[in-house]
């Protein structure tokens, strides 16, 4: 009877190269498909985040009343016309918001946006086809009954004077007093198609036949920003506050939402009336400090 041995010592030493020369690069490969998988898993969750921020920002400054707009600067408080803001240090975007949910209406208009001029006078403005306990129930809604309601309203007249300044965007400032600003403070009447003066009267004021309501401003803004760790913040918006009523976006009882976290930029710049908004998110699961994903949106 023969014997021959499993295996000689060179084909040990070979099968024993082989094997390492494939466990070695076989990790490596599961480890960087792995790395892949994880990247392609974060990034794709940046881009989502970045989209929903700036079209979350979009969603409601497409309904801005166009000559409110103003951009701030967060460390002191000051702010220019957007169009005339420049530098990095205007980080706020600050607006006067139309009421399209009660424009809209769940059948028809709420507020028609139109004032009847022949019928109105110093003491109250007719506005045919509005309903202004349809509009207090709305903005009640809308505010999560906080409080303010159709006598915290306001109307914009197509046309008129669009000063940054008359706008109450001051801080601080005290609530208006008379009807010569840019935004006119109203009440409701017992006759639900018509404004009374909050403030004062309309003796000597440009009213307008077409006009925007409005019952909060609103503003976007990096907040808690960490410019000595992963140089990111919390991208928010504040929301029902009244500029003519005295309020501002930095006072403690203005209500705001997180729009997202993990922000590391967030600017914003204007060409005439038009606003293009950038938002860029990333993640501390990515070891480059630098990485980070930015989406922008045009907002007419």
């Amino acid at each position: 009877m023969r014997f021959r041995y499993a295996f000689t010592m060179i084909e040990l030493l070979f099968v024993i190269v082989v094997m390492g020369i494939l466990g070695k690069y076989g990790v490596e490969f599961l480890a960087q498909a792995y790395h892949n998988f994880i990247f392609s898993k974060i990034n794709n969750q940046l881009q989502a985040d970045a989209e929903m921020a700036v079209e979350t920002i979009a969603a409601r400054l497409q309904y801005r009343i166009k000559n409110s707009t103003i951009a701030r600067k967060s460390s002191n408080g000051d702010f220019e016309a957007i169009q005339s803001a420049s530098g990095t240090e205007y980080d706020i975007l600050e607006w006067v918001g139309s009421d399209e949910e009660s424009f809209r209406g769940a059948s028809k208009p709420l507020w028609s946006g139109i004032i009847d001029l022949d019928d109105s006078n110093a003491t109250y403005l007719v506005s045919p086809e509005t309903n202004t306990s349809d509009v207090n129930n709305t903005v009640v809604a809308l505010s999560d009954s906080s409080g303010t309601d159709i006598n915290n309203t306001a109307l914009y007249f197509i046309g008129s004077n669009s000063d940054k300044n008359q706008w109450g965007w001051e801080i601080p400032h005290p609530a208006f007093t008379d009807q010569n600003k840019s935004i006119h403070p109203v009440k409701t009447d017992t006759n639900e198609s018509v404004f009374i003066p909050k403030v004062g009267d309309f003796s000597g004021i440009d009213v307008y036949e077409y006009y925007k309501l409005s019952w909060t401003a609103y503003a976007v803004g990096m907040n808690d920003y960490n410019a000595t760790g992963n140089n990111t913040g919390t991208l928010k918006l504040w929301y029902d506050y009244q500029p003519w009523d005295g309020d501002d976006y930095n006072s403690t009882t203005t209500k705001s939402v997180t729009i997202m976290e993990n922000v590391s930029t967030f600017q914003f710049r204007a060409v005439g009336s038009v606003i293009k908004i950038q938002v860029c998110v990333k993640s501390d699961l990515v070891e480059d400090e630098k990485y980070s994903v930015c989406k922008e949106k045009t907002v007419f």
